[in-house]
């Protein structure tokens, strides 16, 4: 049976180019060329189709079995949205390339949610001194593009790195000026952030320099939750998220753990648990390691509202790490205020 591939790109003179680059590449005699309906078939059956998402209702209803989605962050949400629902039937693989363009795009959230670990998703990063070292391009030319293009335009096009779109409360060159390796010294104050439906529990714990040196992120019923966090505690000075379902997870933690204090969420304590972060951050009170935390806190948002500022992460991503780190900076924070350190 014939089956059907895709090659997806956001208009058609771009598809074009792929179709004429794998037209070139393919040995003759294993393939029959349509330029018009921009198809390859192969000797096996399968097509290659090469396919425009300006138009996102012309890519329902076919079954597909793979597909290719290239320069994804110019690609159309609604043509992300065809064709994973296209491909929900066949449940055919994908892969997503293309240049950095921003961070208010599907594919930027994406890529966040398959770095910080999405078990159905891979991420890779190649940056241009990756092309370079393979041979592809040379690294005088990269050198010759720095020199010449602003620096947010080649950090995008040449490194990978997404341009700072404003909306992050806490810059993020500054999330990177943070990043150091996991402290072998004692927790002093822990951040615990408590699940919510699909969400992760995470436990963060400072060191008395504010270095990560407790990172535990994870899914489990709550009778399991409470002894887990229990474990990492002890009688650790300890702020934990009591909003809605986390308040008989505090009290039950209190009943053991005398250090235990509950925090709840309205929007007016979240913006000053996330002033005082990005506070931490941005005079480097707070580090952090690689991988989770990074990620969400580079993809951490803010906008304004006619009922103030509005903190969250982007629809599809999650902001547990973020909450925890808050939670053990403040915890931190009340802490040396009262003079315990």
């Amino acid at each position: 049976m014939s089956q059907a591939f895709w090659w997806l790109a956001p208009v058609y003179p771009q598809a074009r180019i792929a179709f004429r680059r794998m037209r070139r590449g393919l040995p003759q005699e294993l393939f029959t060329a349509n330029e018009s309906e921009l198809a390859i078939r192969l000797v096996n059956g399968a097509t290659v189709v090469f396919k425009s998402g300006e138009k996102p209702d012309n890519l329902y209803g076919e079954d597909v079995y793979a597909c290719v989605i290239d320069e994804a962050t110019r690609l159309r949400e609604e043509s992300w949205y065809a064709i994973r629902s296209t491909m929900t039937a066949t449940r055919g693989p994908m892969r997503i390339i293309g240049n950095v363009k921003g961070r208010k795009n599907w594919a930027y959230v994406l890529a966040r949610r398959a770095e910080i670990g999405d078990k159905d998703w891979h991420y890779a990063k190649l940056t241009a001194y990756d092309a370079a070292e393979a041979g592809v391009i040379q690294a005088s030319e990269i050198e010759q593009a720095k020199s010449m293009l602003p620096e947010r335009v080649f950090k995008e096009l040449y490194l990978a790195e997404p341009s700072d779109d404003g909306g992050n409360p806490f810059g993020q060159q500054s999330i990177l000026d943070c990043i150091a390796p996991v402290s072998n010294k004692p927790p002093v104050v822990f951040g615990v952030d408590l699940a919510k439906s699909v969400d992760y529990t995470v436990c963060i714990g400072l060191d008395v320099n504010g270095y990560v040196c407790v990172f535990d992120r994870f899914q489990s019923p709550w009778e399991e939750t409470v002894k887990r966090l229990a474990r990492h505690i002890g009688f650790t000075p300890a702020v934990v998220d009591s909003t809605g379902v986390g308040d008989p997870i505090v009290e039950k933690l209190q009943r053991d753990l005398p250090n235990v204090e509950g925090f709840h969420f309205s929007a007016t304590s979240k913006q000053k648990l996330m002033e005082g972060l990005a506070l931490a951050i941005q005079t480097q009170a707070v580090h952090y390691p690689e991988g989770a935390i990074v990620a969400e806190l580079d993809a951490f948002a803010y906008e304004y509202t006619r009922t103030g500022v509005r903190y969250s992460a982007p629809d599809g991503l999650h902001d547990d790490c973020v909450m925890g780190l808050g939670l053990a900076v403040h915890g931190q924070s009340n802490a040396a205020g009262d003079g315990v350190w």
